[in-house]
C-alpha cells in the first residue's frame, strides 16, 4: 500500500545489476528418483500377505494380528516412549519365535527402502516429556493461551531475563525461570481495545498490549513499549538496584509510543538503548505504510530515515539492531539494522525480497540545509547467502530470519551468524551463513552504487567522492575537527540522499553457507551461538530453533568438499505443542539456553553428556565439544581442569580406536547372540536398529564353521534401514548373522542373530527357548 503523496516505486529502486536476479538464481530442482530398492519394496508389499505367527500365540488361540510395530523417529509415525531419543519397538516374545504382524512390517519396509533424499538426523533426539521428567528442561507459561513471548532481554549481571508478551512484562531468574518470576500486568485500556475492534482488528492477536520494546534505561529502571491495541504506549518499570531486592513494578504514567513501537503487534519492532536515547526500527503509522529508523527519547532533536523514499527503505521487515564498534574510537561506532526488503526488479513490475544491512551513526543529528532531522550518515548494503553450483549459478536464500553476533577479543574479528530461508514455489529451505565484521566494513568502505548509461544500469560510482567520506561519523578518528553532522558540507549530505546503497554485496566467509537444509519438513527460525574450547581447538556450536518447536545443536567441521560437514549433535523438543521457536538467548556464564514461542519460555542446559551413552566410544563418537570421557562416564569437559590431560575427546576425527584404548572397547564392539526362528517359504525379518542413525549397516553370515561372508542381496533377500527381510525364507538361509554398524570408520556388531528355519509351524513346538537378551540390545524379527 502506498501512502498518499508517496512516489511510485520504479525501476530506479532496483539493486545493482550484479546482484543475482531472482529469475536467474531460481534453483533447478530435479524430480525425485526412486531407489531401485523401491521397486522391490512395492513388489514385496504385494506378496507379504501372510503374517508370521508366534507358536505361543497359536497355542493360546489369541489375536494373532494384534502386535504393533510403530516407527517413532522425529517426523515419523506413531508415539512410543524413547530411550536415547530413538523409539522402543513393540515386540511380543514367545518360546523361540518372535511375533510379527505383516501390516506394520509392510509400512516400515516401504518407508525404509524408498529412495527419496533424507535430511541429516540428530544423533540424539529428546522429546519434551522426557526432558521434563529428567529435569533437564524448565518451562514457564502464564496460561494455555498464546501470548507471544518473543521479546527476551538478558541481564547476566543481575541474573535476570526480561520477557515481553501480551499484556505482561516478566522478570525471570536465569538460574531457574520457573522460580521467583516477577510480573507486571500492563493491558491496553478498555477504550483502546474497543476502538481497535471497531477498526476491524483481530481481538485476540491484535487488540492487546503486546510488549515489543524492553531496554535498560539506567541501573534501576527499564523502558518498555507495547502495541497498546494499535495505539503504542511506553512506560518505565522499576527493577531494583540488586536482584535480591525482588522489585518489579510500573513506576510512571503511560506515554505515547509512536515512533518507538509499531502499531501492529505482528510487525517486528527492533530497538537499541544508548545513553538513554532509544533507536527503533518500526512502522510509524497505523496503516503500516511508513517504515522508519527513528531516534526518540532524546534531549536532542528526533531523527529518522527519509520518508517515503524507497531507495532508503522499501517495505522493510526489521529483524535485529546492534551497536557495533568501528575501530578504537567510540565516536566511530555504528548502529546496524538488519532488515529484509521487497525491491523492484529491473523491469519495474515484480518485487523480490532481499536481505539488507543498514547503518547510521548514533551521534547523527541530521543535515543543516538538506536532510534536516533525517539521518545524514545512512548507508545500506545487501547481504548474500547462497550456494554456488558446479556451473557457477547461485541458489539464493534471500529471507533473513534471525541474527546472532558472536563477540571476540578484537571487534574487527566479530562474527555474525544469520539464518536465511527461501520459500519460492519450487524450492524451500534454510541456510546458516557466517560473516566476518571486517568484510562488512570493507564493503561499506567500498564503491557506492550509481545508475548510469542509457538503460540506467547499476555501476560503481566513478565520480569524485566528497570529503568527509559519506557515512563517516563526526568526531571520530577520521573527522576529529567535525563535532556535528550539521558541519558536514552540503555535497556530503546530498550524496548520501542520492547514493545510500553500496555497490558490492556482503558475502559470507568462504562464500558458502555453514549449514543448508532443503526440502526438509521444517525450517530454521532463530539462532544462538556459543564458542567452546575443546581439547583439540575452539569450535562454534550453533543452536538452531525450528518451526516445529525444537532446537538443534549443530557443529560444523571443515572438509575438503564445497560444503563443510555439519553434525546435528542433538535435537531437543522444547515445546510440547510444536510451537515455532521465535527467539533464542544464550548464557555462556550459566551454560543455559532460553527459548521462546507463542505459548511460553523454556530453559535447557547447553549440554547433556550422559545422553550420548555409557561407553567411552559413545562419548568419543558424539564429537560434542562440551563433553569428554573421564574414565567412568561421559561428562562436561572443563578446559582448565587439573585432569584435562586424562580426558578423552576428539572432535575433528571422533575416533574411539585412538581415544578409548583400555576402556573395554572389544566387549563394547560385540553383541550377545540371539536365536530366531523362521518358517520355510514364509517371510522372516531380522531386525537391526543401530542406536545412532548415522551408522551404516552391513550384514554378514557364518554357516557352520565357515568364515563370515557378506550376505548376498536379491529380490528375495532385501536389506532395509531397519533390518534384513527374507520374502521367502529357505533352509539354506540358516546360519549366524552379524549386523555390522560402521560410524566414522569405527565398526561394531550391533546384533548377532542365529537364524533357524522350520519346515512347518508345528516343528516349533519342540524349539528351545530363546536366549534372553541384555537390555538395550537389538531385537531380531
Amino acid at each position: 500500500m502506498r501512502a498518499h503523496g508517496a512516489p511510485l516505486l520504479s525501476e530506479m529502486d532496483t539493486p545493482p545489476p550484479h546482484y543475482p536476479s531472482p529469475e536467474k538464481s531460481e534453483p533447478r530442482v530435479s524430480s525425485p528418483r526412486l531407489n531401485p530398492l523401491s521397486v522391490t519394496a512395492l513388489y514385496c508389499a504385494a506378496v507379504l500377505v501372510v503374517p508370521i505367527y508366534a507358536l505361543e500365540g497359536t497355542r493360546r488361540g489369541g489375536n494373532l494380528n494384534s502386535t504393533q510395530s510403530t516407527l517413532s523417529r522425529p517426523g515419523g509415525l506413531g508415539t512410543v516412549p524413547a530411550v536415547m531419543g530413538w523409539p522402543k519397538r513393540g515386540v511380543a516374545q514367545s518360546a523361540g519365535v518372535t511375533v510379527r504382524s505383516a501390516g506394520p512390517l509392510l509400512l516400515l519396509l516401504f518407508i525404509s527402502v524408498s529412495g527419496f533424499s533424507q535430511q541429516p538426523l540428530p544423533r540424539v533426539f529428546l522429546p519434551f516429556q522426557e526432558l521434563l521428567a529428567s529435569q533437564s528442561l524448565q518451562y514457564y507459561s502464564l496460561s494455555e493461551e498464546p501470548k507471544d513471548y518473543r521479546i527476551l532481554v538478558m541481564d547476566e549481571d543481575q541474573d535476570r531475563m526480561y520477557v515481553g508478551c501480551k499484556d505482561h512484562a516478566l522478570s525471570m531468574d536465569i538460574n531457574n525461570i520457573t522460580q521467583g518470576t516477577l510480573q507486571v500486568f500492563w493491558p491496553a485500556s478498555s477504550s483502546k481495545k474497543q476502538e481497535c475492534q471497531m477498526a476491524g482488528k483481530d481481538p485476540t492477536h491484535g487488540c492487546g498490549n503486546f510488549v515489543r520494546v524492553i531496554q535498560p534505561y539506567n541501573r534501576t529502571h527499564l523502558f518498555i513499549c507495547g502495541s497498546g491495541a494499535y495505539s503504542p504506549v511506553c512506560t518505565y518499570i522499576n527493577r531494583g538496584r540488586r536482584p535480591e531486592d525482588q522489585v518489579f513494578y510500573v513506576d510512571s504514567e503511560d506515554e505515547s509510543g509512536k515512533g518507538r513501537c509499531s502499531f501492529n503487534p505482528t510487525v517486528n519492532t527492533v530497538s537499541v538503548m544508548l545513553n538513554q536515547e532509544l533507536f527503533s526500527g518500526m512502522y510509524i503509522d497505523f496503516m503500516g505504510t511508513d517504515p522508519a529508523i527513528f531516534r526518540s527519547l532524546t534531549k536532542r532533536n528526533a531523527v529518522r530515515t527519509d520518508q517515503h523514499n524507497s531507495k532508503w527503505l522499501s517495505e522493510p521487515i526489521f529483524i535485529d539492531a546492534q551497536l557495533i564498534p568501528d575501530g578504537s574510537d567510540p565516536n566511530d561506532a555504528k548502529l546496524y539494522f538488519f532488515i529484509r526488503e521487497r525491491m523492484m526488479d529491473n523491469s519495474g513490475n515484480t518485487k523480490h525480497i532481499h536481505t539488507m544491512v543498514a547503518r547510521v551513526c548514533p551521534n547523527d543529528i541530521g543535515g543543516q540545509r538538506s536532510l534536516v532531522n533525517k539521518w545524514s550518515t545512512f548507508l545500506k548494503a545487501r547481504m548474500v547467502c547462497s550456494v554456488v553450483e558446479l556451473d557457477g549459478t547461485e541458489t539464493h536464500f534471500d529471507e533473513l530470519e534471525s541474527i546472532f553476533l558472536l563477540e571476540t577479543e578484537h571487534p574487527k574479528n566479530l562474527l555474525l551468524f544469520g539464518i536465511f530461508t527461501s520459500t519460492s514455489s519450487v524450492f524451500h529451505g534454510s541456510a546458516v551463513c557466517m560473516y566476518n565484521m571486517a568484510d562488512i566494513l570493507t564493503i561499506f568502505n567500498g564503491p557506492f552504487a550509481h545508475r548510469d548509461g542509457p538503460n540506467f544500469q547499476w555501476v560503481p560510482f566513478q565520480g569524485r567522492i566528497p570529503y568527509p567520506r559519506p557515512g563517516t561519523c563526526p568526531g571520530g578518528a577520521f573527522t576529529p575537527s567535525l563535532h556535528s553532522t550539521k558541519e558536514f558540507p552540503d555535497e556530503v549530505v546530498t550524496f548520501i540522499r542520492t547514493h545510500p546503497v553500496m555497490f558490492n554485496p556482503i558475502y559470507p566467509v568462504g562464500r558458502k553457507p555453514l549449514v543448508v537444509r532443503t526440502q526438509a519438513d521444517y525450517k530454521y527460525t532463530a539462532i544462538a551461538v556459543d564458542q567452546v574450547t575443546a581439547a583439540d581447538g575452539r569450535y562454534q556450536v550453533l543452536f538452531l530453533g525450528t518451526d516445529r518447536g525444537t532446537v538443534q545443536k549443530v557443529i560444523v567441521l571443515p572438509t575438503n568438499r564445497s560444503l563443510d560437514e555439519d553434525l546435528i549433535l542433538e535435537e531437543l523438543e522444547v515445546f510440547k505443542n510444536e510451537a515455532p521457536v521465535t527467539n533464542l538467548r544464550i548464557s555462556s556464564k550459566k551454560q543455559q539456553l532460553y527459548v521462546s514461542s507463542e505459548y511460553g519460555v523454556s530453559q535447557v542446559s547447553l549440554h547433556r553428556c550422559h545422553a550420548y551413552g555409557t561407553a567411552c566410544a559413545d562419548c568419543c563418537l558424539a564429537r560434542d565439544p562440551y563433553c569428554a570421557w573421564d574414565g567412568l562416564t561421559c561428562s562436561h569437559f572443563y578446559p582448565l581442569g587439573k585432569s584435562r590431560r586424562s580426558r578423552r575427546q576428539d572432535i575433528i576425527h571422533g575416533n574411539p580406536l585412538t581415544q578409548c584404548k583400555g576402556f573395554n572397547l572389544k566387549e563394547y564392539r560385540n553383541a550377545a547372540e540371539m536365536v530366531q526362528y523362521g518358517i520355510r517359504n514364509n517371510t522372516t525379518f531380522l531386525e537391526c536398529l543401530p542406536k545412532i542413525p548415522q551408522a551404516s549397516i552391513k550384514w554378514l553370515i557364518q554357516r557352520d564353521n565357515d568364515r563370515r561372508k557378506e550376505v548376498k542381496l536379491s529380490n528375495r533377500v532385501v536389506s532395509t534401514d531397519h533390518g534384513l527381510l527374507f520374502r521367502s525364507v529357505q533352509p539354506m538361509d540358516q546360519g549366524l548373522y552379524y549386523c555390522l554398524a560402521t560410524e566414522n570408520s569405527f565398526k561394531r556388531t550391533v546384533a548377532k542373530i542365529r537364524l533357524r528355519v522350520l519346515s512347518s509351524l508345528t516343528d516349533g513346538r519342540a524349539a528351545p527357548r530363546r536366549r534372553r537378551r541384555s537390555p538395550g540390545s537389538c531385537r531380531g524379527r
